[in-house]
């Protein structure tokens, strides 16, 4: 899948979510209704200020937009305990302690 497709998912997803239409968005991005479509679609690829405008408008940042791309391509796993992710991490350093030792 492309990231414009993920990308125009979150936007339409956030759209309806918010109860607004088409017309309401693209009006105060200053777009055409068949171009946010397009976008909306996956089938156009807004510059960056186009898909800042439509954040701004949707009324969310760019790190929203992103962090909710991420989240669909996460694959979908049972979340961690910070206990859990803490003793992974700690197991990690600890190999690559023992990976140094034996290369030095």
């Amino acid at each position: 899948m492309m990231l414009r497709e993920l990308i125009g998912r979150v936007l339409r997803r956030t759209r309806l979510g918010q109860r607004r239409t088409l017309r309401e968005v693209a009006d105060a991005v200053g777009m055409s209704i068949g171009h946010l479509s397009e976008v909306e679609r996956g089938r156009k690829e807004p510059s960056s200020e186009m898909l800042a405008a439509i954040c701004r408008a949707l009324g969310i940042t760019m790190t929203d937009l992103l962090a909710a791309v991420l989240h669909d391509l996460a694959p979908q796993q049972p979340r961690l305990h910070r206990f859990e992710i803490a003793r992974q991490a700690t197991t990690r350093v600890q190999l690559r302690r023992t990976d140094f030792q034996l290369a030095a």
